[in-house]
């Protein structure tokens, strides 16, 4: 039987999908060519050839209502639920028999199966990780200064040590900082999370962190608790929309690329 197979069947894609946001408005439903940015999410995580199931995890009807209407799995969830991990953790409790569970950001309509893929993997070949996420090498003085890009340094075996919207490590040499990654390389975090499950569950009941509370990172409550988390490097990239400019840039990339296909 296909390895893939046997994998497939055990993992889980969870989207969380939010009605309320800061900056762009009821941003799941967001119109990207003709088809809604939850959409969008939902068939590109669908394509990953070791995800085996994609539920969204929301907590309005308009956006079940949309999912349904796409021929989506839909979950509700309470209105009160703090974050996108305890909310993917609310839908993984109802779900027995997953063992991973990937955490796939609502917002990233661009996201390339391939990196699902590769988040995944590590916890299909090794039983012992219980976390996995994914890094790309940081190539511009924008994304090393830029506190919306974290960063992340690793230990020997490939697990983050810290995570910062600080450019870490710090340079001591006497070189400018906006020419630090010219001299040393440094890694930005792509926030997908693989868990395994019965991990999943436990983190979601830890209460908020010192340093999650201070950088505003989740990921830092793991890591606080004494655990790994294991980083893939990728080289592919997502663009997460967070603001009306980012849906007009994802809307002209989408034109792009299907004027490519149809030539």
């Amino acid at each position: 039987m296909d390895v893939n197979h046997n994998i497939k069947s055990n993992v889980v894609a969870i989207i969380p999908a939010r009605y309320l946001s800061t900056r762009l408005p009821i941003k799941p439903l967001v119109d990207l060519c003709g088809k809604p940015m939850i959409q969008r999410v939902y068939e590109r995580t669908s394509q990953a050839s070791l995800v085996g199931r994609v539920v969204v995890a929301t907590d309005h009807e308009l956006i079940a209502r949309a999912v349904k209407k796409f021929g989506g799995e839909v979950v509700m969830t309470p209105e009160h639920i703090r974050s996108g991990s305890d909310r993917v953790a609310y839908v993984a409790r109802q779900l027995p028999d997953a063992d991973i569970v990937v955490n796939i950001q609502g917002d990233e309509p661009l996201i390339v199966p391939r990196m699902i893929d590769e988040a995944i993997q590590p916890l299909a070949d090794d039983a012992n990780i219980k976390v996995g996420t994914l890094i790309k090498a940081i190539t511009s003085s924008n994304e090393l200064l830029n506190p919306n890009v974290v960063k992340v340094v690793l230990d020997e075996h490939g697990c983050g040590i810290y995570f910062s919207r600080s450019p870490i490590p710090y340079f001591r040499e006497s070189v400018s900082i906006d020419q630090w990654h010219l001299h040393h390389q440094y890694f930005k975090h792509i926030g997908l999370y693989v868990y395994r499950r019965d991990f999943l569950l436990e983190f979601a009941s830890w209460p908020e962190s010192t340093l999650e509370r201070i950088e505003k990172l989740e990921q830092l409550r793991i890591l606080e608790h004494g655990h790994k988390i294991k980083a893939t490097m990728t080289s592919y990239d997502s663009i997460p929309v967070d603001t009306a400019e980012d849906a007009e840039k994802v809307r002209q990339i989408l034109t792009q690329q299907s004027q490519v296909y149809a030539s």
